[in-house]
C-alpha cells in the first residue's frame, strides 16, 4: 500500500479543492502506471504547511517572499 504525502504551503497560495483532487488523482495514476500499485489502495495526503513553519536557507517562507 503506497503512502504518499504531499506538503505545501497553506494561506493564500493553498491549492484549492480541484487542485488537490487532480494532484491526487494524478499521483496515484503515476503509481499506478510506473510502479504497478493498486489504486485502491494508494494513499495521498496533502498537508498545508504555513508559510510560518516552513524554512528555508534560515528564514521562513513568509520573509523569503516579502
Amino acid at each position: 500500500m503506497p503512502y504518499v504525502n504531499i506538503k505545501v504551503t497553506g494561506g493564500k497560495e493553498a491549492p484549492n479543492a480541484e487542485q488537490k483532487a487532480e494532484l491526487i488523482a494524478g499521483v496515484t495514476e503515476l503509481l499506478t502506471r510506473v510502479l504497478g500499485k493498486n489504486p485502491d489502495t494508494t494513499v495521498v495526503v496533502i498537508d498545508e504547511v504555513a508559510m510560518d513553519n516552513w524554512g528555508i536557507g534560515g528564514k521562513s517562507v513568509s520573509q523569503l517572499r516579502k
